[in-house]
């Protein structure tokens, strides 16, 4: 039985572009959708049964709200069961993440600028999932992963729109890379590949290191390094085309800015406990505070 593409859904406009999104991947995939809606119980609560009851009204009601949606939308997916169980919520969605073949969440747009706004639940499955999920943001339609037609309008029988990746040439992952390829492979369009360097220290310099370069130079050492790095990707998905881009600057900023009109942006996160406690890293949060389109963090070691 092939695992599906699990879409978190509790009513809100954020999941049921999720769901959408979902099942549009879904498709792409050739897996089955399952919509699933985690709720809290407070045990406080002075009437525990009917809250209790109350609860499972709304995401009974949640559930046919996405379900009626997707129908409509993405009529062709084939729909697995849904699942609504007691939270709490983040513990529910990272369980049920794992027999996932991908998860899928919706994040609120910010108004006055595009970007997410990622509540604790979903902050907190990003930072501790084990497999790659997909934050999507309130108002994001089918057309959003298409080229605009010849009249600039927006359509969905136009190609796709690029995958890009954010790739660390001094720490790449094997994994975050594979799943880039692979989305856009599946969607027949370019993947883009970004790598941000900047100026070193002269304090941190060593002899031989790239900062003793002029800029211009040591730009193409990292288009170098990059290109390396891709070559048994290319030679793996010979059907994709790559795009390699080494920009100077923070790598926060150039990847939101390289996103800007994507399909899909995915970043990777590195799965490791800290002290601290799970983390997303600055990159990753960056990338699904602030970019304009679904971003898909894939967890490595």
């Amino acid at each position: 039985m092939l695992p599906p593409v699990i879409a978190g859904v509790d009513g809100s406009a954020e999941s049921l572009a999720a769901a959408q999104w979902a099942a549009r991947e879904a498709l792409r995939r050739d897996r089955p959708l399952q919509l699933f809606h985690a709720w809290n119980w407070h045990p406080r609560q002075d009437d525990g049964e009917g809250a209790t009851a109350a609860q499972r009204h709304l995401a009974r009601r949640s559930l046919r709200a996405a379900e009626d949606r997707v129908r409509r939308t993405c009529p062709g997916v084939r729909l697995d069961p849904d699942v609504q169980v007691e939270g709490p919520a983040t513990a529910a969605l990272l369980k049920a993440g794992e027999g996932a073949d991908l998860l899928v969440l919706g994040s609120r747009g910010l108004s006055g600028f595009t970007g997410f706004l990622v509540g604790s639940v979903a902050l907190g499955v990003v930072a501790r999932a084990t497999g790659p999920l997909v934050l999507v943001r309130a108002g994001e339609e089918a057309a959003d992963e298409h080229l605009p037609d010849r009249e600039g309008r927006g359509a969905t029988d136009t190609g796709y729109r690029d995958v890009v990746l954010g790739v660390d040439v001094g720490d790449p992952c094997d994994e975050v890379i594979e799943f880039a390829f692979e989305e856009a492979r599946m969607r027949g369009t370019r993947l883009k590949v970004v790598h941000a360097w900047q100026q070193p220290s002269p304090v941190g310099l060593g002899p031989g290191d790239l900062g003793l370069l002029a800029a211009p130079d040591r730009a193409r050492e990292w288009l170098g390094y990059l290109t390396a790095v891709l070559q048994v990707w290319r030679d793996k998905y010979p059907g994709v085309e790559v795009a390699e881009t080494v920009t100077e600057g923070r790598p926060q900023s150039v990847l939101v800015r390289a996103a800007s009109g994507a399909s899909l942006l995915v970043v990777g996160r590195r799965a490791t406990e800290r002290p601290a406690g799970p983390r997303t890293g600055p990159v990753t949060h960056a990338a699904i505070q602030h970019a304009g389109c679904p971003v898909a963090v894939v967890p490595h070691a």
